[in-house]
């Protein structure tokens, strides 16, 4: 996977036992001939390795004298794809060949999910759908579904755009253009070969044509915004006219226990009371 780590097998049948002294090692593409990385015994300049392959090439010295002379390639790209050969030979017995193994490389990238434009009606008898996807590898298949029966649109009805992007990966655009329908339902298919892999977006249309996807949204229409709004306003209203009538019913609750607490005896009955006492007290006196 493009970014990851590989190892590039070549090793000798296990119990093997090299002295670094003595092999000389090799990887190069095969084709190219590009240098990737080698062994000299008492070298360790690696100035002749393609500035590509530099510090993300290496093999390990303990797995050499085990006869292991696999290559650790690190931050696979693209360009990495192809065929590697490995090369190892014995100074002690003439430079004779000890190993020579050809490793082919396959890299692969995730397409990211399909988006699918809303399809629009460049004239009363044709819609357009867009489908696009990135940074993927290899080249990718680009397939049109009929959702309602699961079959394949016919490919000419299709017209793909393939390219490599800035970091040498495939980006494609994928436009379909099929007769007007009152209603259709399709699907955008980016296929990884390598991977194994199809990714699938599909897009449904009603009679209106600027109708967004029924599959990924469900919008609130106007009117119903409307009448959403208008219930929440009444609502709020009521409440605010009940919290009022319930602070007038405190109110006078409040004011009516206060007047009585304040007035429980009446002014004129207390007057009343103090004469009545003041004359009896007059009377008792006068009759003493």
């Amino acid at each position: 996977m493009v970014g990851s780590d590989v190892e590039l097998s070549c090793a000798c049948p296990e119990g093997s036992r090299f002295d670094l002294n003595d092999v000389y090692v090799y990887w190069q593409t095969s084709e190219s001939k590009t240098v990737v990385t080698y062994h000299i015994p008492q070298n360790s300049s690696l100035e002749n390795v393609d500035s590509r392959y530099r510090n993300r090439a290496l093999m390990s010295p303990a797995g050499m004298r085990r006869g292991d002379f696999s290559l650790r390639l690190f931050n696979v790209t693209p360009q990495d794809e192809q065929k590697f050969h490995c090369l190892v030979l014995s100074q002690s017995l003439g430079f004779q060949e000890v190993l020579s193994i050809e490793v082919t490389l396959h890299v692969a990238a995730n397409f990211s999910v399909p988006v699918v434009s809303t399809p629009h009606s460049p004239s009363q008898d044709e819609l357009t759908f867009t489908c696009t996807s990135i940074n993927g590898y290899p080249r990718p298949n680009v397939y049109w579904i009929n959702k309602t029966d699961n079959s394949l649109l016919d490919q000419a009805l299709q017209n793909d755009t393939v390219f490599l992007n800035t970091r040498g990966l495939y980006d494609v655009v994928s436009v379909l253009r099929i007769a007007r329908t009152p209603s259709v339902n399709i699907g955008c298919c980016i296929e990884n070969v390598l991977l194994q892999q199809n990714l699938t977006v599909g897009s449904q249309t009603g009679n209106n044509i600027g109708e967004r996807d029924k599959i990924t949204e469900n919008p609130v229409s106007t009117g119903e915004k409307n009448a959403a709004t208008w219930s929440i306003l009444a609502v709020l209203c009521l409440l605010v006219v009940v919290a009022v009538a319930i602070g007038w019913v405190c109110r006078d609750r409040c004011l009516q226990h206060s007047y009585a607490g304040a007035w429980a005896v009446s002014p004129e009955t207390e007057l009343t009371d103090r004469l009545n006492s003041s004359v009896g007290t007059a009377i008792s006196r006068n009759l003493t």
